[in-house]
């Protein structure tokens, strides 16, 4: 069996996953046949390994070329203005020139990542990633900042539609639970820079971070065209191969409790390509901070017993964050967390 939690040199995928493509253009337009179509392949692809993609999604190809060509000229500045909005210990905003540096860096690849946290469904302003560019990055990122507020915007409305779809997928009396449970969340876009890099060591078959599940309920990933990401399905790793205006969609520890374990949180990892310079954005979905993450009843009676404890978005976030780290098992260990928590 290879392994699924090695974290320094890696043998690299040789099979492509042959994850579902799934097109959304029916479902988006009401269409009964294509939903039910869509739905059954989801449900394939997250009971089996949680991760698909997505064509005709509905968001502008212009926004997403926009985004990465606005990356560039923030990830050329000179490293001393970068750091003047570094990434705080205790904060998710800000620039990493090693993501989780402080935690476990040695593990990593270098790249640099910019977080731009976060961005509320229902926020007090329809400016807030806009402003955080302005304010914080810097007067000639304006423009670069409304680009990413409508990003935002544009995978809000996605997202919307895809806990829809996995709604329907589950077979659920009331498919609108599943998008009210979210309508008052919040997310949060990460930004990922991978220079071309000289240190061998830390480039073809390292990865970054290690292997591991996104704590998160949903990702959405726009890898590009240029990319390694891998998942581990069946005792072994696939690679997961860049399509033509496509957007990856993986489940997250947070909505696997939700469906009580019967969506399954992706396992992945990032692999390093040495020669290529390289940006990817991923947009990750949370419920609101204080909002209680419990398995859905419909799901327990299925099921015939709670497999997660209950538990709220913002204690999660805290224990990835300053207790522990996001790895294979992170979930299990945040359980066990809440168990001895309860007893004292």
């Amino acid at each position: 069996m290879e392994s699924s939690t090695s974290s320094t040199i890696v043998i690299e995928a040789k099979e492509e996953l042959h994850e579902p493509i799934i097109d959304l253009e029916g479902f988006l337009k009401g269409d009964e046949a294509a939903t039910v179509s869509a739905a059954k392949l989801i449900r394939e692809a997250c009971t089996t390994h949680g991760l698909f993609q997505v064509i005709n999604h509905g968001v502008d190809p212009d926004i997403l070329n926009a985004i990465e060509v606005g990356l560039y000229p923030f990830f050329n500045l000179p490293m001393s203005r970068k750091l003047s909005i570094h990434r705080k210990v205790d904060e998710l905003r800000g620039y990493s020139n090693i993501a989780h540096a402080d935690r476990f860096s040695d593990l990593l690849i270098f790249k640099e990542m910019i977080n731009t946290l976060e961005y509320h469904f229902k926020g007090e302003t329809d400016s807030e990633v806009a402003d955080y560019f302005k304010n914080v990055v810097g007067d000639d990122f304006v423009e670069t900042g409304w680009v990413f507020q409508k990003f935002c915007e544009a995978m809000r409305n996605l997202s919307m539609k895809i806990f829809k779809l996995l709604a329907i997928s589950l077979d659920f009396e009331d498919t609108f639970n599943c998008e009210k449970f979210f309508e008052d969340g919040l997310a949060f876009l990460r930004s990922f820079y991978y220079p071309v890099s000289s240190d061998s060591s830390k480039t073809i078959g390292s990865t970054s971070p290690p292997p591991h599940c996104d704590p998160t309920s949903l990702t959405i990933l726009h890898q590009g065209q240029i990319s390694r990401l891998e998942v581990f399905s069946n005792e072994k790793w696939y690679y997961v191969k860049p399509q033509p205006g496509a957007l990856v969609v993986n489940i997250g520890d947070s909505l696997m409790a939700l469906t009580n374990g019967i969506y399954k949180s992706c396992l992945h990892r990032h692999v390093a390509i040495s020669d290529k310079n390289r940006i990817s954005f991923a947009y990750f979905i949370n419920p609101r901070k204080d909002k209680l993450v419990s398995p859905i009843e419909e799901l327990i009676t299925r099921e015939g017993s709670k497999k997660y404890s209950d538990f709220k978005w913002e204690d999660f976030s805290y224990f990835t964050q300053r207790i522990d780290r996001v790895d294979t098992t992170t979930i299990e260990r945040f359980m066990k967390f809440l168990a001895l928590s309860d007893t004292k």
